[in-house]
């Protein structure tokens, strides 16, 4: 049927309305307007008055644009591919209104380049393949869209990826003792000493420096299998954590040995974390920051012994953390 939308003006008469059409029977007409109406596409202009057929219609109708608008936009989501679940839209058509554009770019993507879907790529290089927008997905507003419409960044084949994880290997060899450090001058500090000859930390043989970062580790270490060098992987490899004495540290520590320990040997630095105590003895300590997550578990505390737990513990009550050694 011809769309009503692309006539000039918002009033249309019965006659300009028969020749739009192009209809010749009255009974046609008849039922056109009358169809129009149920629509709300059109409305009568009851002081136009009746044009004295049978049956009678007005001789002139307002359009109602915006009924047009959202009736064409019903259609247009009930055609979507059947990848597209468009329920939502179809109960927020004032949101399908913001997010057509895109949402016709993605069903243009999956009507004539879905086998691409076969290819994992990045999130950004998926983003920039279907909405020419590098970062839509991620930043603006795409995976909104994705969950309206029943979609997950699994469904494109995308990853994301992470922040690189900087390390320093001193030695290459499998079977060492990897290091993870969240403080980075601490990192610096102890690479340093590494690379003036020294093979071992606190009498402990280190092989290989990893900057955690704190919290960004988390997503570094998701692709740890992927960007770091082959015997870094070996299961023969111990892992050994060195992070704040604080409760987000330990909670970090506690992440991070629940991402890796089903893999590798994963403890705390024990020596480190000692010499951290041992130096908080005789200094006045900084504050912790405020409204730290408590909820850690006493996994920690299990490496040392009593006498060293109590000290911990008595510096975590107190709202202060040691200085890294």
């Amino acid at each position: 049927m011809k769309d009503i939308r692309k006539f000039p003006r918002n009033k249309i008469t019965i006659e300009e309305l028969r020749e739009y059409y192009h209809i010749e029977e009255y009974t046609a007409l008849v039922n056109q307007v009358n169809e129009l109406i149920e629509k709300g596409c059109i409305q009568p202009i009851k002081s136009s008055r009746f044009n004295g057929k049978k049956p009678p219609l007005y001789m002139a109708y307002r359009i109602h644009r915006e009924k047009l608008i959202n009736a064409s936009w019903e259609d247009e989501i009930r055609y979507l591919v059947p990848e597209l679940n468009g329920d939502f839209y179809l109960r927020h058509l004032n949101i399908y209104g913001q997010d057509r554009k895109e949402i016709l770019l993605l069903n243009h993507y999956f009507m004539g380049k879905k086998e691409n879907l076969h290819r994992s790529m990045s999130v950004n290089e998926r983003s920039f393949e279907i909405f020419a927008r590098e970062k839509f997905l991620l930043k603006e507003g795409g995976n909104r869209i994705l969950r309206n419409l029943g979609l997950s960044m699994e469904d494109l084949n995308c990853y994301e990826t992470s922040q690189p994880l900087a390390y320093y290997s001193h030695k290459k060899h499998e079977g060492q003792n990897m290091l993870i450090i969240e403080n980075k001058d601490t990192f610096y500090s102890m690479r340093k000493h590494l690379l003036e000859k020294a093979d071992t930390i606190f009498d402990v043989p280190i092989g290989t420096l990893i900057y955690g970062g704190g919290k960004g580790i988390y997503r570094s270490l998701k692709d740890f299998g992927l960007c770091v060098e082959p015997y870094m992987r070996s299961e023969r490899n111990q892992i050994l954590y060195f992070g704040d004495l604080d409760y987000e540290g330990i909670l970090i520590y506690e992440q991070v040995k629940e991402e890796m320990g089903q893999a590798y040997s994963f403890t705390p630095f024990i020596r480190a974390y000692e010499r951290m105590v041992e130096k908080a003895r005789d200094i006045a300590l900084p504050d912790t920051k405020e409204k730290q997550n408590r909820n850690c578990t006493d996994e920690f505390f299990w490496h040392f012994t009593p006498d060293i737990v109590r000290e911990m513990k008595k510096i975590l009550e107190s709202g202060q953390y040691p200085s890294y050694v």
